[in-house]
């Protein structure tokens, strides 16, 4: 049995969107997800909503907390880590994944060749990296292929996550773990990498920039 957690989710609170969180948890559920992660921009303490509704809806489906970081070269999901307690606001990346590998957490480069806000090739020379985003859902099918061939190149694994800022949007990437995700082991299967990002759109979608 496949556990699919969309790991890259936002909602008002990233600023940039009026979809509510709750609203977005029902269409998880709806839509056969097992878990969704809320990786609002900038702050790790702006998705503290989610403990509430964990609380809610522990019985339909798992809702986890990370964080879409501002690295100085691009924006990163971490999980694991509040960020916001942490000296390393506009850090390199090369900075930030020790600092959060050291505190048991993990980074992940996320949209890796959208234009904007992204890493690119600079991934290649990063160390302590245990996966990258492969299928971001506002990422053109074009630039998803890019980012899973460095993940191939890298020899690491690829995550999906829909970058939701609408409710209904939530799911059209996701990532299919191939065991059970508890709060509890949640991290530790992100570090095995035994999982595989997920796109379900026939027809992808890109940022207009």
């Amino acid at each position: 049995m496949t556990f699919k957690i969309d790991l890259h989710v936002h909602s008002k609170y990233s600023g940039d969107t009026d979809s509510e969180p709750e609203e977005t948890v029902l269409h998880a559920i709806a839509s056969g997800l097992r878990g969704i992660a809320f990786t609002e921009h900038y702050s790790y303490a702006s998705s503290e909503f989610a403990d509430e509704l964990r609380g809610k809806y522990q019985e339909k489906i798992l809702i986890l907390r990370g964080v879409e970081f501002s690295a100085a070269e691009g924006h990163c999901l971490i999980f694991g880590v509040d960020t916001d307690r942490l000296d390393i606001k506009n850090a390199s990346v090369t900075e930030l994944i020790p600092v959060v590998n050291e505190k048991g957490g993990v980074a992940i480069p996320a949209h890796p060749f959208r234009v904007a806000n992204s890493m690119g090739d600079k991934i290649k020379n990063l160390k302590g990296l245990y996966a990258i985003e492969g299928y971001n859902g506002y990422s053109h099918h074009s630039q998803n292929l890019k980012a899973l061939t460095l993940a191939e190149e890298m020899n690491l694994p690829y995550t999906g996550g829909s970058d939701a800022h609408l409710s209904h949007e939530v799911g059209s990437c996701f990532t299919e773990f191939y065991n059970q995700v508890t709060y509890e082991n949640f991290l530790h299967l992100l570090k095995k990498g035994n999982f595989r990002g997920v796109d379900t759109r026939k027809v992808s979608r890109a940022w207009p920039f």
